[in-house]
């Protein structure tokens, strides 16, 4: 798997997750916003995490 395929499927992975939380009523919306910038944070880390996976 190159770095642009892990980076495009972990990216749509990480969509659908905030989508499934999104869509989930029982979700508090602050819960929500502080597990949508973790979400974002490993998205913008993925090359550092293709890097430890390759390895």
């Amino acid at each position: 798997m190159t770095k642009e395929e892990f980076e495009n499927k972990f990216g749509e992975t990480l969509d659908a997750i905030v989508e499934a939380m999104a869509e989930n009523t029982e979700i508090d919306p602050e819960k929500f916003y502080s597990m949508a910038c973790i979400i974002e944070n490993l998205r913008f880390f993925s090359p550092v995490l293709y890097g430890a996976i390759k390895k």
